[in-house]
């Protein structure tokens, strides 16, 4: 084990280069490569275009994710200066914010063989611009939150393993990279950080490691105070929240989509079932059994109220710690005298290596596939103004490229319809789609509406944001039409339609029509509504 003692600070800079150059991968060609979820990258993008214009999430536009996802896309957007090289960058930054953290947890805490290859495990799930669970070539950065929460909480689940020096150094950085990791999850999408703060509590069942957790936990909760004094916005939040859970009925899918879950991971599960085993035959310790419950469970829970298939990091997580158990109880007992059980730790780094290797060569073959892409300027751009550093590429993904050329000719028309008109829109509202006319028409954002329209899962027909609310701000309104075909009754725009299509008749004139769209412009108030409107101003 002298190579564990002696090498924590390496093991820490080889991450940090490893996390530079990685970051430097996805940003640095400038563009987005996308070959599928193109209107979630629609979604995306108008979140950051909002905040860039100046609009606070939760206080001035309704989203179910927390702030920091917004102002971290906005990031990318400022820094990088292009709508296509938003996310690129966004991710970029964050994945050196986050291997600020894992240089220093992972280096004291795990031998070399099991951190080095369990940090750029976790490198890569953040800088793959792929949905866990899904192909090289479905390239998005769709989702995006739900990767920072998985390698956050992939982090943060080593400090469970007492640090190999207890000194006040150690301890300070622990608080420091225990808060900074909770408070990522918590502003980024609560379900991870109510799990990062679950840990923090059994954490404090250990008297070693009580000190840094307890005061984790304080300093969490101080800092949530100054965020709230700041943001003003966690009541809203948590309103928004409510509503997506009362969509989503709690726990979300049926018993058919659970069992898909369980059969999903279910090598993960028994990978780790392997190494908890052995673990706990070494320890005896009830308290590391609920430890590895605790992630089981936990990671299903998240899974399940995430559009993700593969992909339990905790379960990675639990094992990494389990590999470290068995390699210190083996270490324990060779300085005791016994040499007899080299094959055993050996085995557990190898297991270790099999466990978090594919998901890794997976993840640096998408990243590789983009950064080659956005190179070489492959695939076509957005056919709108400022967007035309996102590429849709068909790297043999016909079936999605061939809907995603269909979605942006609409869009394009939507677009010229919308440029033709004078004055010039602003503070537009589109229907069961992705706005992209806001940015490309560089127009001023609404407020009070929201980017985030997904039928059962942000509204439902007795869940939803009022339409007296959702649209009092908004001038124009995209209405999509009805596709053709015995499935167009089946989509999410008809029940959208029912909802708000009675106030946009009572408060909306058409103001044109295309093959693909309906235009609503707000209705001018006659005189006597607008006298009785100035006399209230005076």
């Amino acid at each position: 084990m002298r190579l564990w003692t002696e090498r924590p600070m390496k093991v820490g800079l080889i991450l940090l280069v490893a996390a530079a150059l990685l970051a430097a991968l996805l940003a640095l060609p400038g563009q987005t490569v996308t070959t599928r979820y193109l209107n979630d990258l629609f979604v995306i993008l108008d979140g950051a275009y909002r905040v860039a214009a100046g609009q606070v999430p939760n206080q001035d536009f309704h989203t179910p994710l927390g702030p920091f996802a917004y102002y971290l896309s906005a990031a990318g957007y400022v820094l990088s200066g292009t709508l296509g090289g938003t996310m690129p960058t966004a991710m970029a930054l964050i994945t050196l914010l986050v291997a600020l953290p894992m240089a220093h947890v992972l280096g004291s805490r795990l031998h070399p063989f099991l951190a080095i290859p369990y940090g750029l495990f976790l490198l890569l799930i953040l800088v793959a611009p792929i949905n866990l669970g899904e192909g090289v070539t479905a390239l998005s950065f769709a989702k995006f939150y739900n990767r920072i929460g998985w390698a956050a909480l992939g982090v943060l689940l080593v400090m469970y393993l007492r640090p190999i020096s207890t000194d006040r150094r150690q301890t300070i950085l622990d608080i420091a990279c225990a808060t900074g990791l909770t408070l990522l999850m918590l502003y980024t999408k609560l379900s991870y950080g109510v799990v990062a703060l679950a840990f923090l509590l059994l954490m404090l069942s250990d008297r070693q490691q009580r000190r840094w957790s307890a005061s984790a936990l304080g300093v969490t909760a101080l800092a949530a105070l100054i965020i709230e004094l700041v943001w003003q916005s966690s009541l809203a939040h948590l309103a928004d929240l409510r509503l997506a859970f009362k969509v989503g009925g709690g726990l979300r899918g049926t018993w058919g989509q659970i069992t898909d879950h369980i059969l999903g991971n279910l090598t993960d599960y028994v990978l780790l079932g392997l190494f908890a085993g052995i673990a706990l035959y070494r320890t005896r310790s009830v308290r590391d059994l609920l430890f590895y419950a605790f992630c089981a469970v936990a990671g299903f829970l998240i899974i399940n109220q995430n559009f993700q298939a593969w992909g339990i990091i905790m379960l990675h997580g639990a094992a990494a710690v389990a590999a470290e158990t068995i390699l210190r109880s083996e270490n324990h007992r060779a300085g005791a005298g016994d040499h007899g059980s080299w094959s055993t730790a050996a085995g557990a780094k190898l297991l270790f290596l099999a466990v978090v290797l594919p998901t890794s060569i997976h993840c640096l073959a998408a990243l590789s596939l983009h950064t080659a892409a956005a190179t070489i300027r492959a695939g076509n751009p957005v056919p709108l103004p400022n967007l035309e550093q996102v590429r849709v590429a068909n790297l043999w993904t016909w079936s999605d490229y061939d809907t995603a050329a269909a979605y942006q000719a609409t869009l394009r028309e939507g677009f010229d319809a919308l440029s033709s008109l004078d004055p010039k829109p602003s503070r537009i509202f589109v229907l069961d789609q992705g706005n992209a006319f806001s940015m490309a028409l560089d127009a001023p954002p609404a407020q009070g509406d929201t980017p985030w329209l997904q039928w059962d899962r942000t509204l439902g027909s007795v869940n939803h944001v009022p339409a007296e609310t959702l649209l009092a701000d908004v001038q124009f309104v995209m209405e999509p039409k009805s596709p053709d075909g015995p499935d167009a009754a089946k989509g999410p725009l008809p029940q959208l339609q029912a909802l708000y299509g009675p106030y946009i008749a009572a408060h909306f004139d058409t103001a044109g029509e295309t093959q693909h769209w309906k235009l609503h412009r707000r209705r001018l108030p006659s005189a006597p509504e607008a006298a009785l409107h100035r006399g209230g101003r005076s």
